[in-house]
């Protein structure tokens, strides 16, 4: 027959769990901590009462079980990313911030080909605003979906020859800016003139089709267009 713990004497009970835990750290030694992240188990006693047919005082049997306590879990913490504490006071400054020796992916290899051929004469937010142009038409449903596509464009851009993008001076200072200038227009670091300008040409000619477009800006000798 099993009785309650309720109908067991708090100080019997009390006793008899202290005996119990004093002999199984005598015998077993002092808990060790468990590894950070993983839950903690706690050993407890859960006690049986029981007792025999014609025995005077009830047999206790203790039985041993594990109760989980979930740990909380480890904060996440963010790693900045590449140049997100950047506060340059100037696009030349911004430029002089990257890494010239860093390796450019394939897409953004082809935009700092298109700046270096098409506007290494101008002056930086002239050649920012050459790159914005490509990046805005990557963005746009009228144009292909890349920047290599969108340079290598049949009749789009003059220093294209038979569909591929001749090699730059790789020694230059022309190219190192280029690359730069390139990084900052990909990962949208700096305001652009051109704004959403998808358009434009040398100010020393006009297109038939420069009358149909909403100008955005002239900055050097070129002017673009939305």
């Amino acid at each position: 027959m099993k009785f309650s713990l309720k109908r067991v004497g708090a100080g019997v009970l009390a006793s008899m769990l202290f005996a119990h835990a004093y002999g199984a750290a005598g015998a077993e030694g002092i808990p060790q901590p468990a590894g950070q992240g993983e839950p903690v188990r706690l050993e407890v006693l859960q006690t049986e009462i029981e007792t025999t047919s014609g025995a005077e005082q009830p047999e206790i049997r203790f039985v041993q079980g594990e109760v989980v306590q979930e740990v909380p879990p480890q904060p996440v913490v963010i790693e900045p990313t590449e140049h997100a504490d950047t506060e340059a006071a100037s696009l030349r400054e911004l430029v002089g911030q990257m890494d010239g020796s860093a390796e450019l992916p394939r897409e953004v290899m082809c935009l700092a080909q298109a700046v270096y051929f098409e506007a290494r004469g101008e002056p930086l937010d002239g050649q920012l605003a050459v790159a914005r142009v490509i990046v805005n038409r990557a963005d746009s449903s009228r144009f292909p979906d890349d920047y290599c596509s969108v340079i290598t464009q049949r009749a789009q851009f003059s220093f294209v020859r038979g569909g591929h993008i001749p090699a730059p001076n790789r020694g230059t200072a022309a190219w190192r800016r280029a690359k730069a200038i390139a990084r900052i227009a990909d990962r949208d670091l700096w305001d652009s003139e051109a704004d959403d300008a998808l358009y434009f040409h040398a100010t020393r000619i006009r297109p038939r089709w420069a009358g149909r477009l909403t100008a955005r800006a002239t900055i050097d000798s070129h002017i673009f267009y939305r």
